[in-house]
């Protein structure tokens, strides 16, 4: 999965703004303290964030950002996919595309693997939502050990 800075710091950045934002709305400079983000960086991705629909900006004094609908009905993968990352394991140039990544403009022989891998991936960011993140409600897998047990 080519999940980039923009995507991680996109998500940090939407998890602050719902622990914080529930009274009132936030700075970008107070979440960019914070979750040590450049400042400029932020603006970038709230622009981003804005045209998705998924934060409001506040004017005048003790003016910020705020969710544009609950924490809960915000899941993670419309965060990444508002800061324009895709959520793809291939190396393919397009999701989708019948057209591969090889020279010859066939598909690798691993590229089901890796469009299975990116398909879990995108399901599971898309059962997560920021309420979830912020509870620290993210299924996390089973310990080795535990897998091993199940296994024999």
């Amino acid at each position: 999965m080519r999940l980039s800075t923009k995507g991680r710091y996109a998500v940090m950045a939407m998890a602050d703004l719902a622990r914080h934002g529930r009274e009132r709305a936030v700075s970008l400079a107070e979440i960019a303290a914070r979750q040590e983000i450049s400042l400029s960086y932020l603006e970038q991705l709230f622009a981003r964030l804005r045209r998705a629909g998924l934060v409001k900006s506040v004017r005048g004094p003790g003016g910020g950002y705020r969710l544009s609908s609950g924490s809960s009905e915000i899941m993670v993968s419309d965060i990444v996919l508002a800061v324009d990352e895709p959520i793809r394991a291939t190396r393919c140039a397009v999701q989708g595309s019948p057209k591969g990544c090889m020279i010859g403009g066939e598909r690798c022989i691993t590229h089901d693997l890796w469009a299975g891998l990116g398909d879990e991936i995108h399901r599971y960011l898309s059962s997560v939502s920021l309420e979830d993140v912020v509870l620290k409600r993210t299924r996390r897998s089973a310990p080795l050990d535990a897998r091993e047990e199940v296994a024999a």
